[in-house]
């Protein structure tokens, strides 16, 4: 799926939603617990049941591809393009204002 900045998706397995951040160069394939990401509707979903946790607020990226995306809504689960697990983004500093 080619993706673009700002588009919504929701995941069939969790009920987990991301918002594209910065989209891929070339169509990737964005999974939660191994089940795709739709963007027509939301699904009714279900939580997931997995060892990791999506945390809301947070950005994941994948560094190969370039895809960054922002959890709208928290689930357990684990975020993946490609087959590859993505990561999650540490907080950046500002520069001092003083």
């Amino acid at each position: 799926m080619l993706l673009k900045p700002g588009i919504r998706l929701w995941n069939n397995a969790s009920s987990v939603s991301v918002v594209v951040v910065r989209a891929a160069a070339q169509p990737v394939r964005l999974t939660c617990d191994e089940r795709p990401f739709v963007a027509d509707e939301h699904p009714a979903g279900r939580d997931a049941t997995g060892a990791s946790v999506i945390l809301l607020g947070k950005r994941y990226a994948d560094r190969e591809s370039g895809l960054e995306v922002l959890c709208t809504r928290a689930s357990a689960g684990v975020l993946a393009v490609d087959w590859r697990p993505l990561q999650q983004l540490g907080v950046r500093t500002l520069p001092a204002s003083d």
